[in-house]
This record gives C-alpha cells, structure tokens and sequence, in this order.
C-alpha cells in the first residue's frame, strides 16, 4: 500500500477518502430521511429517480475531484477502480430499496413478518390491525442500528468534500396515511366492494375477471305510477273505420318504427297473416356431443375442486387442459399424496388422505406469500392424478407380487396389509372360479373396500367389482353362460349344478302335484259344502213355495166363495202392474220401469163407489205427475153432472206407492213384484191400509214372488198361479187352449224343438196350404211381437208352380195324404236353403241374422203359423175377465194399430167394428170356457185376425193369441169409462154415454111439415195408446206441454164428452205419453187423434231436430184405417 499511496501524501489524502465515505453514507439515509415528504408523490410514494438522480452526481463530483488533486502521487487506476466499486454498490443498494418499495404489501402488514430486509433499510411504516397501533419504523434491531452507525465515523470538517445534511427525525405515518390503509385493506379483505378489483391491480399487479352480474334495478320513483305510461296506439283514418271495404291507407316509415303490434292493431296487417322476421331472432346451433370415453372418465377429488379456472366440460377440457400450466405446490404440502376418490357406485368410507387439502393461492396467508408476485392459478393435468394412484394386476388368478406397482402399494398401506390381503383373495377366488385371464385393481378402492368390510359381512361379486379398473369386460365374461365351469374347479361344480337342478326339479314337481291335490281336494270340499247347502236352501225354498202356493190356493177358494158378497160391498183393490217374464225378456225391454208403469189408468177403478184403489207405481212419480192425476180423478162429479165446476177431491179413494227398494236396485231389471217382496216398510204401509176391509191384488204377468207378496200381506190374488199362466201365455199353450175351445186357428204347427221337425212340419204346411205366401215363425216366449221371424216361402220355392198345377190336377183330391207325398218331397228338399237365405227375423236389433234367431227357436221351442192369404187384414183385441165363481165377462175390444211392425199392437179403438157382435162374443165365450176349464181365473185378453177369403169371400176370423195378464187396452177403457161415464153394450159392441141434460123450452105451435129434432149421439168411439214416444218431449215440462195443447185446441168437453185425455207415464225423462181421444164416430176420433200427434210433433220438434219418434208410423196406419173406414161406409150406404 506504500507503492500505492506514497508516504508523503498519506496522510493528507486518506483522511479525505475516509470523510468523503462516510459523509456519503451518512447522506445516504439522510436522503431518504429528509426528502420522503419532498420527494413524494399524492399517494405517499417516493419518487426514486429525483433521489438516485442526486446520488450519481455527488459521486461524480467526487470522481472529478480526486482526478484534479495534483498535489500528491495517487495511483489513478486504483484509485478509479474503488471508486467504481463503490458507485457499483450504491447502484445495488439502490435497486434493492426501489425492488423493496415496488414489492412490499405496505396495507397488508404482519407483526410476525419481517419488515426489512436483511441487507436493506427499508423506510416503511406497518400498520398493526390486530392492536391498531402504529409500529414506529425508527425502531430497529440494534445490530442493525449498530451496523448503521459503524459506516459513519466522525470525520474531519475541513476535509469533507460533501456538504453535511442535518439529521431529521422520521415522523410516523399521518392520521390520512393510516386512513388510507384501513380503506384499501378493506376494499381487498371485501370481494363484493367496488374498489376491490382496482386495488389489487393497482398495489399488487393482480387483473381479476370482469364478471357481468345481473344487478337489481331500482324503481326510479318510489310512488306507483297512475295511467298508463306508453303512448297510445295510432288508429286508422275514420273512413276506414266506417267502412271495413276500402284500401287500407299506406304504411309509413313512422308507422314501419312503431312495430308490427302497432300495424296489427291499427289493421294495416290482417290479424291472420303469417309474418316472418329477417333475419330470424331464433338461430340454431350444432350442440357439443361428448365423446364416449368421457363417462368412463373418473371423478374429480376434493384437491382439483379447490383450484380455481376449473373447466366442468369434458367436451372442451381435454382441448385446454394442455394449455393451462400447472401451479406451484406449496413448500409445505409438496410432500402431501392425494389419493383417488372411489366412484359413487362403490360403498367407501372417507380416509384421512382424502381429508388432506391442498393449499391454494387463495388459503395461504399473507406473510407466507412469496415477494415475488405469483403466476396465475391453472388446473394441474390428468396425468398428475393418475400417478398418485396405485393400480396392481391379477392375472389368471394371481397377483403379481413382483412388480413395481404393487411393492409401492404395499409400502404405502403396509399399517392396513392384513385386511387388504384378505380383500386381494376374495378377488383372486372369484376371478380364478370365473377364469378371468387378467384384471387391474385399482388399490385405493381396494383398501377404502377392506376398511368397509374388515368387520362386516364378507364381501359380494358386486362390491368386489368397484374395485376393478376394467369391470365391463370382467362383467362380460363373468356374465357369459358357463363361464363359471371353466375354473380349475369346473368338472364338480358342473356337476353339483347339475345334480341340484335335478333334484330342485324333482321336488318342485312333486311341491307342484301335491298343491295341485290340495287345490283340487279343497274346491271339492267347497263345491259339495256348496251343494249341500246349496240344496238346503233350495229345499226350504220349494218348502216356501209350496207353503204359498197352498196359501194361495186356500185364499183363492175363500175367494171364489164370497166374491158375491165382495162386489157388493166396499172393497179395496192393489193393483201390482208387474211384468214377471223371464229375465231375459226383461234384459232385452228398454226402460222397463216405463214399460210396467203404462198402466196408470188403473186408478179409474175408483168410478166403483165401493171400491179404493192402492197403486203400487214401478217408478218415481213427480209432485207434478201427482197433481195432474188428482186433477184428472176430481172430474168424476163433474162427468156425471156436466158442469165443469162440479170438481170433487177423491184422494182419499187412491193411494199412489212407491217401494223403496227401487232405489236400491238402479241396474237389476226386476219386476214390480220382486222389488215390493224387498221392501218391507211398503208392505208395512199397505198391510196397515188394507186392515179391516176386504181386498185382492190385481197384479200384471203372474210371478212366483206375487204369491210371496200376497202371504205377508194375506190377501188373495185375481188371477192364475204363476206356473199355469206362464204355460199357456206361451205360443204353444195357447195353440191348446184354441184347440179344446173349438175355434178356428190359422194353419201351425206347435212345440217345434228340432231342426228336423222344423223342416218337416213347414213343408207339410207349405204342400196343405199353397195359397199362403209368407209363413211366420214364433217363440214360445214371445212378448209384445219380439219374438217373430218371417220367410216368404212361395216367392222362393222353385217347385211352387208345379205344386200349384199338382194341387188344381188333384181338385178336392189335394186333402189326401196320398195325393200331397210328391210335392212334400220336393218341397222339404228345397226348404233347407229356402231358410237360410231368405228367412228374417222382426226385431233385428234383438236377433242380428237368422242363425241367431233360430237358435233361440230351437232352444225354447215355438210355432209355425201362416199369415192370412190377404191384403186386407185387421187384427183385434178382446179383454175378458173370468171371475172367481167361473163366470165370464167381456169387458172391452178394440182393433189394433200398428207403428213398428204389424206384429205389435201400438194402440186400439174402441168399440171394434170389424166383425159382427154375435160372431166374435160366440168365440170369446168358447175361449172362456175352455180357460175355466184349466183353472184360469182373472184377467185375460185374446187376439184375433179377420180377414175376407178369397177362394169363398167369406169373413174368417182366427184366434192368434192368448195373455192371461191385465192389459194396457183394458187399462185405457177404464179411463174412457171415467171421463165419458159411458157403459160397453155387448150385444151391439157400442159405446153409449148419458146424454146430456136437456134444457126446458117453451112449447111453440108447430107448423106444417116441421119435425122434432133430432135426439142427440150418444155412441162415442176411442181411439187410444200407452207407446207414444217422442225424444223431444224431454224439452218441454208437463205445465209447457198442457198449455200448448190448449192454445190448439186439444182438450176434453166435459159437457160433450168428447175430447183428449192424456196419461203421464215418465215423471222426469217425459219422452212417453199415453194418448186417449174419444169422438161421436170412428172416423172423426181417428183424424183427431192423427191431428193431434201432428200438432205436437210439429211444436216440440225443428227442422234440425226431429228427434225419435212412432208418430209418423202410427200416423200412417190410422191414415190406412181411415181409408178402410170410408169404403166400408160407402159401400153400407150403397147396399
């Protein structure tokens, strides 16, 4: 160092170089000491290069001071060059205060953390948020302080080559500085505040997301707004509104901007146009399919969920996962293992390592972050994942103990070995029984699986399944039929499995035969316990039955012995109108209440002043029903007196009732009789009313339960047993009754059961009678015409000409057996096919073709019967009641007409006038007698056809049927009786009412060729029906009905006894009506009551609305008779 200095100038110089350092360092914290408040920026930042800037020109004044000293010997380069390193110095040491100032989270500070660093004195005030106090930062560690004041010994003031700056106190930071802090801490600590994203970008560099959320708008006024807020719609010019016909006005640009609401409205664009939009709001895009390998893709664990930047979408993951970069580990978790989640399927429990997380830039705190500022955070790849599980293979049954996979995998679990061990069997079992040739075993599953069943049940071919890696095709192949007999142990368990089927199979046929056994063997038992009580009851029903059928007879004889006594006396009459016919007739009966309840007149009985009349109604009857017959029943005084205001009460002479068990059966079609057997409180009441007097039920078609009715009640019954009069209500029993009478039947054949004898019997008929052309074909039960088929056997018979030449050839001959042989042969050779294509049945809506309908014929038997051989035929009725003492009265007959078919009576007038009196009592008497003779009693009604012969023009007259029941004819004839006071003369078969009072006159002198006048008609015809049908009367109420009638002129002249009468029949559907009009003469009763079904059909019914209906038909038919009528007259006048 002498060479160097020189020793004359020693120590002059150094002394200089040692002052000129240390006023240099004292001024370097004197620099940032005194001019912080200078030199500072409005947010308290330093401004560094006005400072540095200083620095670099007090050094180079230096330099150029030691380069002009000429007064010693100074090595220059030396000199420099520690000059140099000294300036190179003060450069580093600046760099780190700037790096210092630029990094340091001066609003985050951390009493733990290190303020300063170790090689620089940072002037920095930290805030204590904890205490809220203010950390001077002029307390510094000593050895730093001491370190400080070692680089600044006292120096020389005549040598110092700097000016000395006095030291100033450093203040602490102010009362806005600190502010200032709690502000922008808090702003950092709140993600929700608005100054959040701009803070950390300003003090820490860190750009957050723009993230758009749906902010709330605030209503601008606080006060609802009244009115409306948009500005009316503008409306079309007022000549277009006035008239719809002209043009539309043009569309403006202005209207064009309103929209295309504002054209609709205004009617610019029609409301049904279709508008289309160019270009279309909706636009369509091809939506991202997923690969198929994503669902086998495993879940994410607890670790990658807490990193942020996350994409969910397999479909774009697999694209951006190669760009994200990974995060850092942090120094204390990189030695952490995060472990594979099983999947959702398999029952795992949660183990420690999945508890362990990661830490994240946004879970470490604030003194561990490091100075630097951090890289953004990324989502590591599936790769690193896949490396922290361990995965092992078990091929043909055995682990591979050996390789690196599983010797990691045992060290990791070596604390929980004994159960995994035990696991890797049970799967080595199962994939050597099944000979599954390799399978990877995910062993994290594996041990979260031991865990789970190291207590527990041993595990099943499912649970071992979630460990496996390639599970489908281990599925496949465990799932293949057979595959569990290719194992070692294949040969015995095919066996085992072989010889248990056999055995199971064994068993279960006979499990199977033996329940077979006990089933049958217990429906044996149930059958014979069945029958046997089955029998029990049928035993004590016959008993009953017998029991009323003796008590039946016993009363009908007691009966028969004071019915003088009876009529003469006060008596009240039940009357049942019941339909006992067999259930399938009564199945087949639309709306059988109505059908049983058209015989309403019945109440008339009450004109007998000795005689009270209990009606059991079938139906419902409406207070409105109610009043109309107590109206109709008070005209009686007025009928007799004439005088319409001579109205009498006669309620307490008919009681109308109801049995309760209607409501109780809504759906079974029973018959009144039965209904009344189940309603005990009805019979209660009529037993109560019919105490102490004498009675008889007067019931419709006989029934068992009739007898049944009359025990309880112990009154007798007009009428046959039920046995008698179901057989020869039949085609076939009437056919006998015919026969022993004497009368004349049409050609028939009875009791026809077979094919065969069908056949046979119609073809003798077909060769005894040819002039008959269309043969008919009846059941036994045949009810109201439902039970008829016809074929039109001459028209179709190809030998029939032949038979007619035959037949003329023969002459009186043809009666011969004989001479007929021939022509039967023939003609029951073509009968067959004859038959079956040309017979039809009446009602095709109750038999669909004829094979249906000779099915019911063979099975209950029935009748072959011709037609008359005329085109002019009349059928009539005649109503006889037998008494109990054997005598027979005619009380009425009428002739039919027709509506549906000519097979059905729809209504009679009365009195008939197609056959002379004496000829048709003669018959009606033989028919009576021949009844007697059976034990018939009661009420009866024969059917008859007249027709003229055309071979001798004689009028024939056949017997066609026999219904041993009251009928609806004779029910209406009571009614004519009542309104009319009229009596039947039998012997002339004329109708005759009392004639009216005859007001006194002054006798007057009479002058030549004047007569007396003419004594008033006293002969009354009736045309009535109960089958009047019309859908439309639904509409219209009874009170509506009535006054419509009377505003045309249908109503009764009590004072003539002439008029309408009408008998209401359905309380609340009101499509039925019965109909009675009675005229002077047959023919104006006819037109009337033609006249009347027109004016109502044409009152209640539209053009568009006709509704369904009978009176068009019957219409025609009384325009047919009425034709007859005129004819007849004409030809009576002219004879």
């Amino acid at each position: 160092m002498g060479d160097l200095w020189g020793n004359s100038e020693r120590p002059t110089l150094l002394p200089k170089l040692t002052d000129t350092y240390q006023d240099f360092s004292q001024r370097e914290i004197k620099v940032f000491t005194q001019d912080y408040d200078n030199n500072s920026d409005r947010n308290g930042h330093v401004k560094m290069p006005v400072l540095l800037q200083g620095v670099q020109d007090d050094i180079r004044v230096l330099r150029e001071q030691i380069a002009n000293n000429k007064g010693g010997t100074i090595s220059i380069q030396d000199l420099e060059s520690a000059l140099v390193k000294t300036e190179e110095g003060l450069q580093a040491k600046t760099e780190q205060v700037i790096n210092q100032y630029n990094n340091q989270v001066r609003t985050l500070p951390n009493q733990e953390a290190s303020r300063f660093d170790n090689n620089v004195v940072a002037i920095e005030t930290t805030w204590d948020m904890r205490n809220q106090k203010s950390a001077d930062p002029r307390k510094i560690s000593a050895h730093i302080l001491g370190r400080e004041r070692m680089r600044q010994p006292q120096a020389s003031r005549n040598n110092a080559l700097l000016p000395k700056r006095q030291s100033v106190q450093m203040p602490g930071p102010t009362p806005g500085q600190q502010t200032k802090h709690m502000l922008t801490l808090r702003a950092v600590l709140d993600p929700q505040s608005n100054m959040n994203r701009q803070t950390l970008n300003a003090n820490f560099g860190i750009q957050l997301p723009l993230i758009n959320s749906k902010q709330t708008s605030k209503p601008a006024y606080s006060k609802p707004i009244i009115g409306s807020t948009i500005e009316p719609l503008a409306v079309l010019p007022k000549a277009n509104r006035v008239d719809a016909q002209l043009a539309p006005p043009p569309i403006t640009e202005e209207d064009a901007r309103k929209g295309i609401m504002s054209l609709i409205e205004r009617g610019l664009i029609p409301p049904a146009a279709q508008l289309t939009l160019d270009p279309s709001p909706v636009r369509n895009r091809i939506a991202p399919l997923h690969e198929p390998q994503v669902r086998h893709r495993p879940p994410q664990t607890e670790a990658v969920s807490l990193l942020s930047g996350v994409k969910l979408d397999p479909a774009t993951m697999k694209h951006d996962a190669s760009k994200m970069p990974a995060v850092p580990p942090h120094p204390k978790s990189a030695s952490s293992s995060i472990t594979e989640t099983r999947t959702p399927s398999a029952k795992t429990r949660v183990t420690s390592s999945s508890l362990r997380q990661v830490k994240t830039p946004a879970t470490l705190k604030t003194y561990e972050m490091p100075i630097q500022p951090l890289p953004p955070p990324t989502t590591p790849a599936s790769g690193d994942f896949k490396q922290l599980s361990h995965r092992f293979a078990i091929q043909n049954g055995r682990t591979r103990d050996s390789s690196s996979e599983f010797i990691a995998f045992k060290q990791h679990y070596c604390l929980t070995w004994g159960s995994i061990v035990t696991m890797i069997k049970h799967i080595e079992k199962m994939l050597t029984s099944y000979a599954v040739p390799v399978a990877f075993v995910n062993g994290d599953r594996l041990a979260d699986l031991a865990m789970e069943f190291e207590l527990e049940r041993p595990p099943t071919e499912d649970d071992l399944l979630t460990v496996i890696i390639n599970r489908e095709d281990v599925e496949a192949l465990i799932g293949r039929p057979g595959r569990r007999f290719k194992g070692p142990r294949g040969k015995d368990l095919a066996a085992t499995r072989i010889q248990s089927s056999w055995r199971m199979f064994k068993d279960r046929s006979e499990y199977l035969e033996y329940r077979r056994r006990k089933w049958a063997s217990g429906v044996i038992a149930i059958s014979w316990i069945m029958h046997v009580k089955m029998s029990k009851v049928k035993v004590k029903l016959k008993v009953s039955r017998e029991e009323h059928l003796e008590n039946f007879r016993r009363r009908a004889r007691k009966l028969a012995m004071s019915w003088d006594r009876i009529k003469q006396h006060r008596r009240t009459v039940i009357h049942i109108p019941s339909l006992g016919l067999s259930q399938d007739i009564r199945d087949s009966i639309n709306e059988f209440g109505i059908r049983q309840n058209t015989q309403m007149a019945r109440l008339c009985d009450i004109r007998d002043p000795n005689v009270d009349v209990i009606f059991v109604s079938p139906v419902p009857l409406s207070e409105e029903t109610l009043q109309y017959y107590s109206k109709l029943l008070g005209l009686k005084s007025a009928v007799e007196s004439g005088v319409v205001e001579d109205q009498c009460d006669m309620g307490e002479k008919y009681k109308i009732i109801v049995p309760e068990a209607i409501k109780s059966f809504p759906a079974h079609r029973m018959c009144l009789s039965t209904l009344l057997k189940y309603s005990p409180r009805t019979l209660k009441r009529i037993k109560h009313l019919i105490k102490g007097c004498d009675a008889y039920i007067v019931t419709g078609v006989p029934h068992k339960d009739d007898l049944s009715v009359a025990d309880y009640l112990d009154v007798p019954i007009l009428s046959p047993e039920p046995e008698v009069a179901h057989l020869y209500s039949t085609k076939s029993g009437c056919k006998r009754v015919f026969a022993s009478a004497g009368v004349e039947v049409p050609p028939s054949e009875f009791d026809v059961y077979s094919i065969g004898q069908l056949h046979e019997c119609l073809a003798q008929l077909v060769t005894e009678n040819l002039t008959v052309k269309r043969w008919l074909f009846k059941l036994d039960d045949c009810y109201d015409g439902r039970g008829i088929g016809y074929c039109d056997i001459a028209e179709h018979l190809e030998c029939y000409q032949w038979a007619l030449k035959e037949s003329r050839r023969y002459g009186e001959k043809w009666n011969k057996k004989w001479a007929q042989e021939a022509a039967y042969i023939k003609i029951h050779a073509e009968i067959a096919d004859v038959l079956a294509k040309y017979a039809r049945p009446v009602h095709e809506e109750l038999y669909e073709d004829w094979s249906k309908f000779l099915d019911a014929f063979l099975s209950q038997g029935g009748v072959i019967e011709a037609t008359p051989p005329s085109d002019s035929i009349t059928s009539l009725t005649v109503d006889m009641l037998i008494e109990p003492t054997g005598r027979a009265n005619v009380l009425c007959m009428g002739d039919q007409i027709h509506a549906e078919t000519p097979f059905s009576c729809w209504g009679v007038s009365m009195p008939q006038s197609s056959v002379e009196p004496d000829v048709l009592n003669a018959v009606c008497k033989k028919v009576a007698e021949a009844c007697k003779s059976r034990g018939i009693i009661g009420y009866l009604s024969v059917d008859f056809v007249t027709f003229i012969d055309s071979k001798t023009n004689d009028q024939k007259l056949w017997a066609l049927d026999l219904s041993l029941h009251y009928s609806d004819s004779l029910a209406m004839f009571q009614l004519m009786s009542y309104v009319s006071n009229g009596k039947l003369d039998l012997s002339t078969h004329t109708f005759n009412v009392p004639p009216p009072p005859q007001v006194q006159k002054k006798r007057r002198r009479r002058l030549a060729g004047q007569d007396d006048e003419p004594p008033p008609n006293t002969s009354r015809y009736a045309v009535m029906s109960t089958r009047l049908l019309h859908t439309n009367l639904a509409v219209v109420h009874y009170s509506v009905f009535f006054q419509m009638c009377r505003a045309h002129g249908i109503g009764y002249d009590i004072k003539e006894k002439q008029g309408t009468v009408f008998t209401l029949l359905d309380s609340f559907n009101r499509e039925h009506l019965g109909m009675l009009t009675i005229g002077d003469n047959l023919q104006g009763a006819l037109a009337t009551f033609a006249r009347n079904m027109s004016v109502i059909h044409q009152e209640i019914s539209a053009p568009n609305m006709q509704g369904e209906t009978n009176f068009k038909l019957a219409i025609t038919d009384i325009e047919s008779i009425l034709g007859t009528t005129v004819e007849n007259a004409e030809d009576t006048e002219a004879e």
